[in-house]
């Protein structure tokens, strides 16, 4: 247990500095090749650099690297490649947009490399109910949930702040869940995640100074998804996620197609005399997790992102509740 301490402190440092460390210059070089969109949310013209999906995927992959040397496994190697995959979807999609369909089928495709190294195992485990075997079923669940966890992570960057920070509750809800359920190995490989987004959030608060990207945003989202999946914790992770996987759900049904939030005219959330945000009374317009927020009334950019981080903390307790109750044979 002491070896998995020291090493679990080395890939925290490792995953947390090297984001740290290499974002501002990240900022500077997509400056000044004007890789740069507008921040709509700012009362004055602001430019900030995008995508930080480099930075993220420097950390996570410095991180596990060291983490492989020491305990090699085909769970670690599978976490690797699937979150590698998926920051390659999203960085072609932040070079040029691609089509509403693109991301999800790629995100599918990034997901075959978990039942080609065979680091899952076909149950569900539910609270109360023990587990479930699915054999045929359980392999459609890989190629969906990767998808799935990616694009929740990605809908829900539409603020300074909140991509990076809801992740970071997240990410260290997952370790304290697996942990619970005695997954040690995999708790380890969760941490980076967790210190990444951490550190990436450094920059990403408001006022932001980079926005992820998707490419930032798919990768965390994949990764998470990955941990979920060979960490057997598939039901926990989606409690802890619940708030971005809820935003998914209401876009995708008010709209009813799969869409780019680039490519929507009518807007769910204005902006005031005193650009407050608020919900927008356009019927065409989507439903959102943040429309719901300022249907009470117009709040800053700040004060919607803090609910959500209260709302994540609440689902990150809920996980961690649900871990207690499940008796996980790993």
């Amino acid at each position: 247990m002491l070896d998995r301490t020291i090493v679990g402190i080395l890939i925290s440092a490792i995953a947390f500095v090297t984001v740290y460390a290499i974002t501002p210059s990240l900022i500077n070089v997509l400056t000044k090749r004007n890789m740069v969109v507008k921040d709509y949310n700012k009362e004055v013209a602001t430019m900030v650099a995008r995508p930080g999906g480099p930075s993220i995927l420097a950390g996570i992959l410095a991180s596990e690297f060291v983490l492989y040397t020491f305990f090699p496994s085909t769970a670690i190697m599978a976490i690797i490649i699937t979150t590698s995959l998926a920051f390659l979807v999203g960085f072609a999609d932040d070079r040029k947009v691609l089509s509403g369909w693109f991301k999800p089928l790629a995100l599918a495709g990034s997901a075959i490399p978990i039942i080609l190294l065979g680091v899952y195992y076909p149950h569900l485990a539910f609270p109360l109910f023990g587990s479930v075997r699915l054999p045929e079923l359980y392999l459609a669940l890989i190629i969906f949930m990767i998808p799935i966890t990616g694009n929740a992570i990605n809908s829900i960057d539409v603020l300074n702040g909140v991509a990076s920070g809801f992740m970071t509750i997240a990410s260290f809800a997952l370790t304290i869940c697996l942990v619970i359920v005695h997954n040690y190995d995999i708790a380890l490989a969760s941490l980076p995640l967790g210190f990444v987004s951490l550190a990436f959030y450094k920059y990403h608060k408001v006022p932001s100074r980079i926005f992820p990207g998707d490419s930032g945003a798919l990768t965390m989202g994949a990764m998470f998804g990955t941990l979920a999946i060979v960490g057997h914790v598939e039901v926990i992770a989606a409690i802890a996620l619940l708030p971005a996987v809820i935003n998914s759900f209401l876009f995708l049904s008010s709209v009813k197609r799969v869409i780019e939030h680039r490519q929507i005219k009518a807007k769910p959330v204005i902006h005031t005399e005193d650009f407050k945000l608020m919900a927008s009374d356009d019927k065409s317009a989507p439903v959102t997790l943040v429309r719901l927020i300022l249907a009470n009334g117009p709040m800053t950019e700040k004060q919607v992102g803090f609910v959500i981080f209260r709302l994540a903390l609440f689902s990150a307790a809920l996980a961690i509740i649900t871990a207690f109750m499940m008796e996980i044979k790993i």
